[in-house]
């Protein structure tokens, strides 16, 4: 069954970094790409940053320069590292991967910043 599972949430001060994991138990996971999106309270989930699979990478342009998403296909996890966190980054951060028809999502995880 495909799992993915999120974790490294939590609450930081304004300024503050986060480094978010996602496992995936998916076969032949390298060829997915993968991705985090967030979801604030009262707003349409967005894309944060996605991978694909020859390395290449886009973000979001509110938070270029300040995250950085990465994969380690030999583990099957994917990583978001947030630094310079603001408030405006406040949401629930959602794992995904994706090749072709197929979607799956993890459950999410909470990032709050304080100011």
């Amino acid at each position: 069954q495909v799992q993915l599972v999120e974790s490294g949430g939590g609450l930081v001060k304004s300024g503050g970094s986060l480094r978010l994991s996602c496992a995936a138990s998916i076969r032949d996971f390298s060829i997915y790409a993968t991705g985090w999106h967030r979801q604030a309270p009262g707003k349409q989930r967005e894309l944060v940053a996605y991978i694909i699979r020859g390395g290449s990478t886009t973000y979001a342009d509110s938070v270029k320069g300040r995250f950085t998403i990465s994969r380690d296909n030999a583990e099957n996890k994917v990583y978001l590292e947030m630094n310079n966190l603001e408030p405006e980054d406040t949401a629930v951060y959602y794992c995904g991967a994706t090749f072709g028809p197929l979607n799956y999502w993890g459950q999410g995880t909470q990032v709050t910043v304080s100011s």
